[in-house]
């Protein structure tokens, strides 16, 4: 599991309209929110605005994309933590949903290695993976996922009840509705990697 404290962000926090775009930029704020929680950082998390300006910099995005309700995806999460905080990442490529068991060693090692959240996107939804569970015996495994798409109040009752942070197995449904992980779509999963302190 991941080893250390996040926040959780999501659709419609702080009063910003991100509904139907904006999963892959909460995963990344849950994701850059971990870094400073464990003392990596102290800048701060970044906004959907000041994400979109990054990219633009970097030369990945057009000056339109600044204010545009466009996704993104792994990599640009990627290219993002390189330029604001200097984390590298790892890419765990996956061909189909249905395929997302066979990495589970692969997403064990680094949680216990790394301890960092997970971003996974692909299909028309990016989650944030908190953790794995998997049997070597019979292959079953099953995945923490924390769903940027609940839209209500900061309420952990309600969060944990609708299963917008919860233990699914891999062929389960997503808390929005739907199959978790799509057998027609591909997965990248954004490995942050711890950085080298000395």
């Amino acid at each position: 599991m991941v080893d250390g404290s996040y926040d959780y962000y999501h659709y419609m926090q702080d009063k910003y309209d991100d509904s139907g775009w904006g999963c892959a930029y909460r995963s990344l704020q849950t994701i850059c929110s971990w870094f400073q929680r464990q003392h990596y950082t102290t800048t701060p998390v970044p906004s959907h605005l000041q994400i979109q300006k990054i990219l633009v910099d970097i030369g990945d995005k057009q000056r339109s994309f600044v204010g545009s309700k466009q996704w993104i995806g792994a990599i640009e999460l990627g290219f993002i933590l390189d330029t604001l905080l200097g984390i590298s990442c790892k890419v765990i490529t996956v061909s189909s949903g249905a395929d997302m068991p066979s990495k589970a060693r692969e997403i064990a090692h680094h949680f216990d290695t790394q301890g960092t959240p997970i971003m996974i996107g692909g299909g028309v939804l990016a989650y944030t993976l908190l953790g794995i569970a998997f049997n070597d015996r019979t292959g079953a495994c099953a995945f923490l996922i924390l769903d940027p798409h609940f839209t209500g109040a900061d309420d952990l009752r309600a969060i944990q009840r609708g299963q917008w942070v919860a233990w699914k197995p891999a062929d389960g449904r997503a808390a929005a509705g739907g199959d978790l992980f799509m057998k027609d779509a591909f997965y990248n999963l954004l490995c942050p990697q711890r950085p080298s302190m000395v």
